[in-house]
Protein backbone atom coordinates (compact mmCIF):
# COMPACT_ATOMS: atom_id res chain seq x y z
CA UNK A 1 0.00 0.00 0.00
CA UNK A 2 1.31 3.11 -1.17
CA UNK A 3 0.34 6.99 -0.34
CA UNK A 4 3.48 8.51 -2.45
CA UNK A 5 1.97 6.63 -5.83
CA UNK A 6 -1.50 8.95 -5.02
CA UNK A 7 -1.12 11.26 -7.44
CA UNK A 8 -17.19 -8.14 -20.79
CA UNK A 9 -15.93 -7.31 -23.81
CA UNK A 10 -19.06 -9.15 -24.65
CA UNK A 11 -22.88 -8.19 -23.32
CA UNK A 12 -23.07 -11.78 -22.21
CA UNK A 13 -21.57 -10.58 -19.08
CA UNK A 14 -21.86 -12.50 -16.19
CA UNK A 15 -22.14 -10.27 -12.76
CA UNK A 16 -22.45 -11.52 -9.34
CA UNK A 17 -24.44 -9.93 -7.01
CA UNK A 18 -24.54 -10.23 -3.29
CA UNK A 19 -25.80 -13.51 -2.78
CA UNK A 20 -22.84 -14.84 -4.81
CA UNK A 21 -25.48 -15.95 -7.70
CA UNK A 22 -25.33 -15.23 -11.29
CA UNK A 23 -27.95 -12.51 -12.66
CA UNK A 24 -29.03 -11.83 -16.08
CA UNK A 25 -26.52 -8.68 -16.73
CA UNK A 26 -27.77 -5.31 -18.31
CA UNK A 27 -27.14 -4.03 -21.45
CA UNK A 28 -23.64 -3.72 -21.72
CA UNK A 29 -22.67 0.41 -21.46
CA UNK A 30 -19.33 2.05 -22.89
CA UNK A 31 -17.71 1.14 -19.35
CA UNK A 32 -19.51 -1.98 -18.25
CA UNK A 33 -18.40 -3.93 -21.13
CA UNK A 34 -14.80 -3.91 -19.40
CA UNK A 35 -15.87 -5.64 -16.67
CA UNK A 36 -14.72 -8.72 -16.36
CA UNK A 37 -16.60 -12.08 -15.27
CA UNK A 38 -14.21 -14.52 -13.03
CA UNK A 39 -11.53 -11.60 -12.45
CA UNK A 40 -13.01 -10.02 -8.84
CA UNK A 41 -14.31 -6.67 -9.01
CA UNK A 42 -16.23 -4.73 -6.01
CA UNK A 43 -19.98 -3.64 -7.80
CA UNK A 44 -18.60 -0.13 -7.47
CA UNK A 45 -15.62 2.26 -6.51
CA UNK A 46 -11.57 1.76 -6.09
CA UNK A 47 -10.02 -1.53 -5.30
CA UNK A 48 -5.86 -1.65 -5.07
CA UNK A 49 -3.94 -4.53 -3.22
CA UNK A 50 -5.47 -7.76 -2.29
CA UNK A 51 -4.86 -8.38 1.40
CA UNK A 52 -5.95 -11.26 3.76
CA UNK A 53 -5.64 -14.05 1.95
CA UNK A 54 -7.10 -16.53 4.09
CA UNK A 55 -8.88 -20.05 3.64
CA UNK A 56 -10.85 -20.95 6.67
CA UNK A 57 -14.09 -23.53 7.26
CA UNK A 58 -15.31 -23.42 3.43
CA UNK A 59 -14.43 -19.87 2.35
CA UNK A 60 -11.79 -18.22 0.79
CA UNK A 61 -11.29 -14.60 1.97
CA UNK A 62 -10.28 -11.80 0.12
CA UNK A 63 -9.69 -8.58 1.52
CA UNK A 64 -8.46 -5.60 -0.53
CA UNK A 65 -7.72 -2.14 -0.52
CA UNK A 66 -10.57 -0.09 -1.37
CA UNK A 67 -11.86 3.53 -1.21
CA UNK A 68 -16.08 3.63 0.14
CA UNK A 69 -16.17 6.57 -1.26
CA UNK A 70 -15.52 7.12 -4.82
CA UNK A 71 -13.52 5.65 -7.91
CA UNK A 72 -10.20 6.86 -7.51
CA UNK A 73 -7.46 6.03 -4.37
CA UNK A 74 -8.25 7.63 -1.24
CA UNK A 75 -9.96 6.84 2.34
CA UNK A 76 -8.03 3.22 2.37
CA UNK A 77 -10.34 0.66 4.15
CA UNK A 78 -10.53 -3.39 3.96
CA UNK A 79 -13.10 -4.25 1.25
CA UNK A 80 -14.58 -8.04 1.70
CA UNK A 81 -15.45 -11.25 -0.51
CA UNK A 82 -15.81 -14.56 0.14
CA UNK A 83 -15.80 -17.36 -2.60
CA UNK A 84 -16.15 -21.18 -2.65
CA UNK A 85 -13.52 -22.15 -5.36
CA UNK A 86 -11.63 -19.00 -6.05
CA UNK A 87 -13.67 -17.88 -9.44
CA UNK A 88 -17.07 -16.35 -7.87
CA UNK A 89 -17.43 -14.16 -5.27
CA UNK A 90 -19.91 -12.93 -2.81
CA UNK A 91 -19.04 -9.34 -1.94
CA UNK A 92 -19.46 -8.24 1.68
CA UNK A 93 -20.01 -5.32 3.68
CA UNK A 94 -16.30 -3.38 4.09
CA UNK A 95 -14.88 -4.99 6.65
CA UNK A 96 -12.09 -2.20 8.64
CA UNK A 97 -12.91 1.04 7.51
CA UNK A 98 -11.07 4.14 7.86
CA UNK A 99 -11.62 6.09 11.08
CA UNK A 100 -11.11 9.56 12.68
CA UNK A 101 -8.24 9.54 15.27
CA UNK A 102 -9.05 11.48 18.99
CA UNK A 103 -6.79 14.57 17.96
CA UNK A 104 -9.80 15.73 15.38
CA UNK A 105 -7.64 16.29 12.50
CA UNK A 106 -6.54 12.97 11.38
CA UNK A 107 -7.47 9.63 10.08
CA UNK A 108 -6.14 6.10 9.94
CA UNK A 109 -6.21 4.28 6.82
CA UNK A 110 -6.59 0.96 6.73
CA UNK A 111 -2.99 -0.01 4.37
CA UNK A 112 -2.27 -3.51 3.17
CA UNK A 113 -1.42 -6.54 5.32
CA UNK A 114 -2.43 -10.14 5.89
CA UNK A 115 -4.65 -12.34 7.68
CA UNK A 116 -4.67 -15.39 9.97
CA UNK A 117 -6.46 -17.99 11.53
CA UNK A 118 -5.58 -18.53 15.19
CA UNK A 119 -6.69 -21.80 15.85
CA UNK A 120 -7.58 -22.17 19.71
CA UNK A 121 -7.62 -18.20 20.20
CA UNK A 122 -4.11 -18.76 21.58
CA UNK A 123 -3.40 -15.13 21.56
CA UNK A 124 -6.61 -14.35 23.58
CA UNK A 125 -7.17 -11.58 21.09
CA UNK A 126 -10.63 -12.73 20.81
CA UNK A 127 -13.35 -13.00 24.09
CA UNK A 128 -12.81 -16.35 25.99
CA UNK A 129 -14.39 -18.89 24.76
CA UNK A 130 -13.68 -18.45 20.95
CA UNK A 131 -13.13 -21.17 19.30
CA UNK A 132 -10.80 -19.59 16.68
CA UNK A 133 -9.76 -16.26 15.84
CA UNK A 134 -9.25 -14.68 13.03
CA UNK A 135 -6.87 -11.90 12.96
CA UNK A 136 -6.24 -9.31 10.62
CA UNK A 137 -2.64 -7.32 10.56
CA UNK A 138 -2.53 -4.08 8.57
CA UNK A 139 -0.68 -1.07 8.49
CA UNK A 140 -2.38 1.63 10.65
CA UNK A 141 -1.10 4.72 8.43
CA UNK A 142 -1.78 8.47 9.76
CA UNK A 143 -2.93 10.83 7.51
CA UNK A 144 -3.70 14.75 7.76
CA UNK A 145 -5.14 15.82 4.79
CA UNK A 146 -3.28 14.45 2.54
CA UNK A 147 0.41 14.22 4.28
CA UNK A 148 1.72 10.57 5.98
CA UNK A 149 2.38 11.45 9.78
CA UNK A 150 2.70 7.97 11.03
CA UNK A 151 3.03 4.01 9.82
CA UNK A 152 2.83 1.41 12.30
CA UNK A 153 1.27 -2.04 12.50
CA UNK A 154 -1.95 -3.14 13.81
CA UNK A 155 -4.26 -5.72 14.89
CA UNK A 156 -8.04 -6.22 14.48
CA UNK A 157 -10.32 -9.70 15.02
CA UNK A 158 -13.00 -11.27 14.34
CA UNK A 159 -15.30 -14.02 15.58
CA UNK A 160 -17.84 -14.89 12.72
CA UNK A 161 -15.45 -15.92 10.04
CA UNK A 162 -15.06 -12.15 9.37
CA UNK A 163 -18.14 -10.78 9.23
CA UNK A 164 -17.74 -8.18 12.03
CA UNK A 165 -14.29 -6.62 13.46
CA UNK A 166 -12.80 -5.30 16.41
CA UNK A 167 -9.54 -3.04 16.41
CA UNK A 168 -7.41 -4.85 19.23
CA UNK A 169 -7.29 -1.71 21.90
CA UNK A 170 -3.41 -1.65 22.20
CA UNK A 171 -2.71 -0.86 18.76
CA UNK A 172 -0.57 -0.25 17.53
CA UNK A 173 1.59 -3.57 17.87
CA UNK A 174 4.85 -2.73 16.11
CA UNK A 175 6.35 0.65 15.64
CA UNK A 176 9.69 2.15 13.87
CA UNK A 177 8.73 5.44 14.70
CA UNK A 178 8.66 6.54 10.75
CA UNK A 179 6.40 7.35 8.13
CA UNK A 180 7.35 4.57 5.75
CA UNK A 181 7.09 0.96 7.72
CA UNK A 182 4.56 -1.34 5.84
CA UNK A 183 2.33 -4.29 4.09
CA UNK A 184 3.03 -6.93 6.89
CA UNK A 185 2.59 -10.40 6.02
CA UNK A 186 2.39 -12.74 8.64
CA UNK A 187 2.36 -16.29 9.07
CA UNK A 188 2.95 -19.63 11.04
CA UNK A 189 5.93 -20.88 11.21
CA UNK A 190 5.38 -24.66 12.33
CA UNK A 191 9.14 -25.70 13.56
CA UNK A 192 9.57 -23.14 15.54
CA UNK A 193 5.73 -23.06 16.63
CA UNK A 194 6.04 -19.08 16.09
CA UNK A 195 4.24 -16.01 13.36
CA UNK A 196 6.94 -14.69 11.41
CA UNK A 197 6.44 -11.04 9.58
CA UNK A 198 7.63 -9.60 6.98
CA UNK A 199 7.03 -5.83 6.34
CA UNK A 200 8.79 -3.50 4.76
CA UNK A 201 10.89 -0.37 5.12
CA UNK A 202 10.18 0.79 1.24
CA UNK A 203 12.12 3.52 0.78
CA UNK A 204 15.69 1.62 1.77
CA UNK A 205 14.37 -1.30 -0.54
CA UNK A 206 14.81 -3.64 2.74
CA UNK A 207 12.10 -6.40 4.36
CA UNK A 208 12.05 -6.87 7.97
CA UNK A 209 11.58 -10.29 9.52
CA UNK A 210 9.91 -10.18 12.60
CA UNK A 211 8.40 -12.94 15.04
CA UNK A 212 5.96 -13.51 17.76
CA UNK A 213 4.45 -15.78 20.00
CA UNK A 214 0.82 -14.41 20.49
CA UNK A 215 0.54 -11.41 17.05
CA UNK A 216 0.62 -8.67 20.01
CA UNK A 217 4.35 -8.65 20.78
CA UNK A 218 7.04 -8.65 18.21
CA UNK A 219 10.93 -9.27 18.15
CA UNK A 220 12.98 -8.26 14.58
CA UNK A 221 15.07 -10.97 13.50
CA UNK A 222 16.83 -9.93 10.34
CA UNK A 223 16.77 -7.93 7.66
CA UNK A 224 17.11 -8.55 3.56
CA UNK A 225 17.58 -5.92 0.82
CA UNK A 226 19.71 -3.74 -1.48
CA UNK A 227 19.55 -6.83 -4.01
CA UNK A 228 17.29 -6.95 -7.22
CA UNK A 229 15.19 -4.09 -8.90
CA UNK A 230 15.68 -0.98 -6.44
CA UNK A 231 14.14 1.41 -9.51
CA UNK A 232 11.09 1.83 -7.20
CA UNK A 233 10.52 1.69 -3.36
CA UNK A 234 9.72 -2.27 -2.16
CA UNK A 235 6.13 -3.28 -1.41
CA UNK A 236 3.98 -5.74 0.14
CA UNK A 237 6.82 -8.47 0.75
CA UNK A 238 5.89 -12.11 1.16
CA UNK A 239 7.82 -15.38 1.88
CA UNK A 240 6.32 -18.69 1.47
CA UNK A 241 7.61 -22.22 0.94
CA UNK A 242 7.08 -23.45 -2.48
CA UNK A 243 8.01 -26.91 -3.78
CA UNK A 244 10.00 -28.01 -6.25
CA UNK A 245 8.28 -29.98 -9.79
CA UNK A 246 8.99 -33.67 -10.18
CA UNK A 247 11.19 -33.77 -7.09
CA UNK A 248 8.50 -35.05 -4.27
CA UNK A 249 9.18 -33.74 -0.60
CA UNK A 250 11.55 -30.74 -2.01
CA UNK A 251 11.27 -27.09 -1.72
CA UNK A 252 12.74 -23.61 -1.34
CA UNK A 253 11.64 -20.28 0.26
CA UNK A 254 10.94 -17.73 -2.15
CA UNK A 255 10.99 -13.94 -0.88
CA UNK A 256 8.38 -11.83 -3.62
CA UNK A 257 8.71 -7.74 -3.68
CA UNK A 258 6.60 -5.59 -5.33
CA UNK A 259 8.92 -3.05 -6.44
CA UNK A 260 9.65 -1.56 -10.62
CA UNK A 261 9.10 -3.02 -13.97
CA UNK A 262 11.76 -3.16 -16.69
CA UNK A 263 10.52 -0.35 -18.49
CA UNK A 264 11.44 2.98 -16.30
CA UNK A 265 8.06 4.36 -14.31
CA UNK A 266 6.19 1.30 -14.12
CA UNK A 267 6.08 -0.61 -11.11
CA UNK A 268 6.02 -4.80 -11.11
CA UNK A 269 6.96 -7.92 -8.96
CA UNK A 270 10.23 -9.61 -8.78
CA UNK A 271 11.27 -12.73 -6.97
CA UNK A 272 13.90 -14.06 -4.63
CA UNK A 273 14.87 -18.04 -3.84
CA UNK A 274 16.55 -19.56 -1.01
CA UNK A 275 16.57 -20.79 2.42
CA UNK A 276 14.98 -19.41 5.86
CA UNK A 277 15.74 -21.02 8.80
CA UNK A 278 12.62 -19.04 10.88
CA UNK A 279 14.99 -16.17 11.73
CA UNK A 280 17.15 -15.75 8.76
CA UNK A 281 15.93 -15.26 5.00
CA UNK A 282 19.61 -16.22 2.12
CA UNK A 283 19.60 -16.23 -1.43
CA UNK A 284 19.84 -20.30 -2.62
CA UNK A 285 23.02 -20.97 -4.98
CA UNK A 286 19.92 -21.60 -7.59
CA UNK A 287 18.15 -18.71 -7.42
CA UNK A 288 17.62 -17.60 -10.73
CA UNK A 289 20.37 -15.69 -12.72
CA UNK A 290 18.41 -13.03 -14.00
CA UNK A 291 18.94 -11.24 -17.75
CA UNK A 292 19.67 -8.33 -15.69
CA UNK A 293 20.84 -7.94 -11.87
CA UNK A 294 19.21 -4.57 -12.03
CA UNK A 295 15.65 -6.33 -12.83
CA UNK A 296 16.03 -9.28 -10.75
CA UNK A 297 13.82 -11.99 -11.39
CA UNK A 298 10.56 -11.23 -13.33
CA UNK A 299 7.39 -12.27 -11.82
CA UNK A 300 5.06 -11.07 -14.15
CA UNK A 301 6.28 -9.55 -17.49
CA UNK A 302 3.33 -7.66 -18.41
CA UNK A 303 2.13 -4.07 -16.81
CA UNK A 304 -1.01 -5.26 -14.90
CA UNK A 305 0.01 -7.70 -12.06
CA UNK A 306 1.13 -5.90 -8.71
CA UNK A 307 0.81 -6.36 -4.83
CA UNK A 308 0.49 -9.89 -4.92
CA UNK A 309 0.38 -12.51 -2.04
CA UNK A 310 -0.35 -15.85 -1.27
CA UNK A 311 -3.49 -17.98 0.59
CA UNK A 312 -2.68 -18.28 4.22
CA UNK A 313 -3.98 -21.72 5.66
CA UNK A 314 -4.96 -23.59 2.45
CA UNK A 315 -6.85 -27.08 2.68
CA UNK A 316 -4.75 -30.01 2.80
CA UNK A 317 -6.24 -31.21 -0.64
CA UNK A 318 -4.30 -27.90 -2.11
CA UNK A 319 -0.86 -29.15 -2.55
CA UNK A 320 0.53 -26.13 -3.83
CA UNK A 321 0.22 -22.26 -2.97
CA UNK A 322 -1.81 -19.92 -4.47
CA UNK A 323 -1.14 -16.29 -5.26
CA UNK A 324 -3.69 -13.29 -6.50
CA UNK A 325 -2.22 -9.72 -7.44
CA UNK A 326 -4.03 -6.41 -8.41
CA UNK A 327 -4.62 -5.79 -12.26
CA UNK A 328 -3.45 -2.26 -13.25
CA UNK A 329 -0.64 -0.30 -12.32
CA UNK A 330 0.44 2.92 -10.82
CA UNK A 331 1.45 4.60 -13.77
CA UNK A 332 -2.52 5.15 -15.00
CA UNK A 333 -4.26 3.57 -12.26
CA UNK A 334 -6.57 6.23 -11.15
CA UNK A 335 -7.07 7.29 -15.02
CA UNK A 336 -8.65 3.60 -16.26
CA UNK A 337 -11.68 4.33 -18.18
CA UNK A 338 -14.03 2.28 -16.06
CA UNK A 339 -17.08 3.53 -14.17
CA UNK A 340 -18.61 2.56 -11.65
CA UNK A 341 -15.85 0.57 -10.97
CA UNK A 342 -11.75 0.92 -11.12
CA UNK A 343 -8.96 -2.10 -10.66
CA UNK A 344 -9.48 -5.95 -10.74
CA UNK A 345 -7.91 -9.14 -9.03
CA UNK A 346 -6.31 -11.97 -11.33
CA UNK A 347 -7.21 -14.90 -11.56
CA UNK A 348 -5.77 -17.48 -8.66
CA UNK A 349 -2.23 -19.06 -9.50
CA UNK A 350 -0.80 -21.86 -8.38
CA UNK A 351 3.06 -21.52 -7.89
CA UNK A 352 5.95 -24.04 -7.87
CA UNK A 353 9.69 -23.87 -8.91
CA UNK A 354 11.19 -26.13 -11.53
CA UNK A 355 14.96 -26.89 -12.17
CA UNK A 356 16.26 -25.24 -15.23
CA UNK A 357 19.61 -23.88 -16.34
CA UNK A 358 19.01 -20.70 -15.04
CA UNK A 359 18.34 -22.00 -11.75
CA UNK A 360 15.27 -22.36 -9.83
CA UNK A 361 12.64 -21.01 -11.75
CA UNK A 362 9.21 -19.82 -10.63
CA UNK A 363 6.06 -21.43 -12.36
CA UNK A 364 2.44 -20.16 -12.39
CA UNK A 365 -0.56 -21.60 -13.54
CA UNK A 366 -4.03 -20.37 -13.58
CA UNK A 367 -6.27 -22.68 -10.96
CA UNK A 368 -9.79 -22.41 -13.37
CA UNK A 369 -10.90 -26.15 -12.90
CA UNK A 370 -14.12 -24.57 -11.69
CA UNK A 371 -14.72 -23.14 -15.20
CA UNK A 372 -16.35 -25.14 -18.07
CA UNK A 373 -14.40 -25.15 -21.28
CA UNK A 374 -16.94 -25.11 -24.44
CA UNK A 375 -14.39 -25.74 -27.71
CA UNK A 376 -15.42 -22.78 -29.88
CA UNK A 377 -12.80 -23.69 -32.55
CA UNK A 378 -10.14 -26.18 -33.04
CA UNK A 379 -7.72 -27.90 -34.91
CA UNK A 380 -4.39 -29.84 -35.08
CA UNK A 381 -2.21 -28.34 -37.40
CA UNK A 382 -2.50 -25.02 -39.27
CA UNK A 383 0.91 -23.94 -41.82
CA UNK A 384 0.59 -19.87 -42.93
CA UNK A 385 3.28 -18.84 -44.94
CA UNK A 386 3.57 -14.74 -44.75
CA UNK A 387 0.19 -14.42 -44.80
CA UNK A 388 -2.96 -14.30 -42.30
CA UNK A 389 -6.28 -16.47 -41.67
CA UNK A 390 -9.65 -15.63 -39.52
CA UNK A 391 -10.53 -18.56 -37.29
CA UNK A 392 -13.48 -16.70 -35.34
CA UNK A 393 -15.40 -14.03 -36.67
CA UNK A 394 -16.21 -13.01 -33.26
CA UNK A 395 -14.25 -12.80 -30.41
CA UNK A 396 -16.26 -12.69 -27.13
CA UNK A 397 -15.15 -13.34 -23.77
CA UNK A 398 -14.37 -15.10 -21.47
CA UNK A 399 -12.36 -17.37 -23.40
CA UNK A 400 -9.24 -19.44 -23.60
CA UNK A 401 -6.92 -19.97 -26.28
CA UNK A 402 -3.92 -22.72 -26.06
CA UNK A 403 -1.59 -23.07 -29.40
CA UNK A 404 1.79 -24.43 -29.94
CA UNK A 405 3.82 -22.46 -31.93
CA UNK A 406 6.18 -23.58 -34.58
CA UNK A 407 8.29 -20.63 -36.02
CA UNK A 408 9.79 -22.53 -39.09
CA UNK A 409 11.26 -20.00 -41.26
CA UNK A 410 8.55 -17.06 -40.11
CA UNK A 411 10.23 -13.88 -39.17
CA UNK A 412 7.45 -13.35 -36.60
CA UNK A 413 4.23 -15.33 -35.59
CA UNK A 414 1.18 -14.81 -34.04
CA UNK A 415 -2.22 -14.12 -33.24
CA UNK A 416 -3.94 -10.79 -33.91
CA UNK A 417 -7.04 -10.82 -31.43
CA UNK A 418 -9.98 -8.41 -31.05
CA UNK A 419 -9.18 -6.93 -34.63
CA UNK A 420 -11.67 -4.83 -35.77
CA UNK A 421 -10.50 -2.68 -38.92
CA UNK A 422 -7.35 -0.99 -37.51
CA UNK A 423 -8.07 -2.07 -33.54
CA UNK A 424 -6.52 -4.82 -32.66
CA UNK A 425 -4.27 -6.32 -29.73
CA UNK A 426 -1.52 -8.75 -31.09
CA UNK A 427 0.27 -11.63 -29.25
CA UNK A 428 3.19 -13.18 -31.11
CA UNK A 429 6.81 -14.86 -31.18
CA UNK A 430 9.50 -12.79 -32.63
CA UNK A 431 13.54 -13.10 -32.25
CA UNK A 432 13.42 -15.11 -28.74
CA UNK A 433 10.44 -12.84 -27.24
CA UNK A 434 6.73 -13.63 -26.92
CA UNK A 435 5.37 -9.79 -26.90
CA UNK A 436 1.74 -7.92 -26.08
CA UNK A 437 1.58 -5.40 -28.72
CA UNK A 438 -1.68 -3.25 -27.43
CA UNK A 439 -1.17 0.01 -29.26
CA UNK A 440 -4.02 -0.18 -31.30
CA UNK A 441 -5.92 -2.59 -28.50
CA UNK A 442 -8.89 0.04 -29.06
CA UNK A 443 -9.32 3.27 -26.09
CA UNK A 444 -5.72 3.78 -25.32
CA UNK A 445 -6.01 7.70 -25.32
CA UNK A 446 -6.86 7.81 -21.44
CA UNK A 447 -3.24 8.20 -20.11
CA UNK A 448 -0.02 8.68 -22.12
CA UNK A 449 1.85 5.88 -20.49
CA UNK A 450 -0.92 3.19 -21.21
CA UNK A 451 -0.26 2.02 -25.23
CA UNK A 452 2.79 -0.35 -24.52
CA UNK A 453 4.57 -3.40 -26.09
CA UNK A 454 5.10 -6.06 -23.30
CA UNK A 455 7.68 -8.28 -24.13
CA UNK A 456 8.64 -12.17 -21.99
CA UNK A 457 10.88 -15.14 -22.30
CA UNK A 458 10.44 -16.91 -25.00
CA UNK A 459 12.75 -19.96 -25.49
CA UNK A 460 11.96 -22.34 -27.95
CA UNK A 461 11.65 -26.00 -27.07
CA UNK A 462 12.14 -28.49 -29.66
CA UNK A 463 11.56 -25.99 -31.86
CA UNK A 464 8.22 -24.86 -30.94
CA UNK A 465 6.41 -22.56 -28.30
CA UNK A 466 3.49 -23.25 -26.21
CA UNK A 467 1.12 -20.41 -25.49
CA UNK A 468 -1.66 -20.12 -23.17
CA UNK A 469 -4.22 -17.05 -23.15
CA UNK A 470 -7.27 -16.33 -20.98
CA UNK A 471 -8.95 -13.44 -22.18
CA UNK A 472 -11.66 -11.67 -19.55
CA UNK A 473 -13.06 -8.90 -21.20
CA UNK A 474 -10.68 -6.11 -20.14
CA UNK A 475 -8.13 -8.71 -18.64
CA UNK A 476 -5.31 -10.75 -21.03
CA UNK A 477 -3.30 -13.28 -18.76
CA UNK A 478 -0.87 -15.03 -20.84
CA UNK A 479 1.09 -18.36 -19.94
CA UNK A 480 4.07 -19.07 -21.74
CA UNK A 481 5.52 -22.40 -21.68
CA UNK A 482 3.36 -24.03 -18.85
CA UNK A 483 3.76 -20.86 -16.99
CA UNK A 484 7.48 -20.73 -17.29
CA UNK A 485 7.05 -16.76 -17.82
CA UNK A 486 4.07 -15.17 -17.68
CA UNK A 487 2.13 -11.77 -19.51
CA UNK A 488 -0.66 -9.77 -18.41
CA UNK A 489 -2.04 -6.58 -19.28
CA UNK A 490 -5.26 -4.82 -19.56
CA UNK A 491 -7.17 -3.66 -23.02
CA UNK A 492 -10.38 -1.46 -23.48
CA UNK A 493 -11.05 -2.52 -27.18
CA UNK A 494 -13.33 0.04 -28.49
CA UNK A 495 -15.87 -3.03 -29.99
CA UNK A 496 -17.76 -5.84 -28.15
CA UNK A 497 -16.78 -8.23 -31.07
CA UNK A 498 -13.96 -8.64 -33.69
CA UNK A 499 -12.01 -10.86 -35.48
CA UNK A 500 -9.69 -13.50 -34.48
CA UNK A 501 -6.49 -14.02 -36.85
CA UNK A 502 -3.42 -16.07 -37.15
CA UNK A 503 -0.54 -14.78 -39.26
CA UNK A 504 3.08 -15.38 -40.33
CA UNK A 505 5.60 -12.64 -41.38
CA UNK A 506 8.87 -13.08 -43.62
CA UNK A 507 8.14 -17.12 -43.98
CA UNK A 508 6.19 -20.31 -43.36
CA UNK A 509 4.90 -20.49 -39.54
CA UNK A 510 3.03 -23.56 -38.25
CA UNK A 511 -0.06 -23.39 -35.34
CA UNK A 512 -0.39 -26.61 -33.93
CA UNK A 513 -3.09 -28.40 -31.45
CA UNK A 514 -5.02 -25.16 -30.91
CA UNK A 515 -8.03 -24.79 -29.37
CA UNK A 516 -10.03 -21.50 -28.43
CA UNK A 517 -13.02 -22.62 -25.97
CA UNK A 518 -15.79 -20.25 -24.02
CA UNK A 519 -15.46 -19.77 -20.27
CA UNK A 520 -18.50 -20.91 -18.20
CA UNK A 521 -19.45 -21.47 -14.73
CA UNK A 522 -20.16 -25.14 -14.33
Amino acid sequence: MKSYLVSALAAALIIMDFSGQAQSPAPATSTEKYRPAFHFTPRKNWINDPNGLVYYDGEYHLFYQYNPQGNRWGHMSWGHAVSKDLLHWNELPVALNEFANPDGKSVTMIFSGSAVIDYGNTSKLCPTGTKDCMVAIYTSHVDEKGKALAQHQSLAYSTDKGRTWQQYAKNPVLELNTNEFRDPNVFWYEPQKKWIMAAVKPDEYSVLFFESKDLKSWKQMSRFGKQGDQSKIWECPSLIQVPILNEPGKSRWVLFISSGHRQEGYVGMQYFVGDFDGTNFKLDQENPKPASAEWGNVVDYGKDYYAAIPYNNLPASQKRPVMMGWINNWEYANDLPTEPFKGAMSLPREIALKRTPEGLTLIQQPKISGLRNQVRFQQKSLSLNNTSQVVSEVTSSPFELEVTLVPGQAESQGIRLYKDGSEETVLFYQNGKIQLDRRKSGNVSFHQRFPSVEEAPGTLQNGAIKLRLIADASVLEVYVNDGEAVLTDLVFPEKTTGQMELFTKGGTGEFKDLKISSLTAK
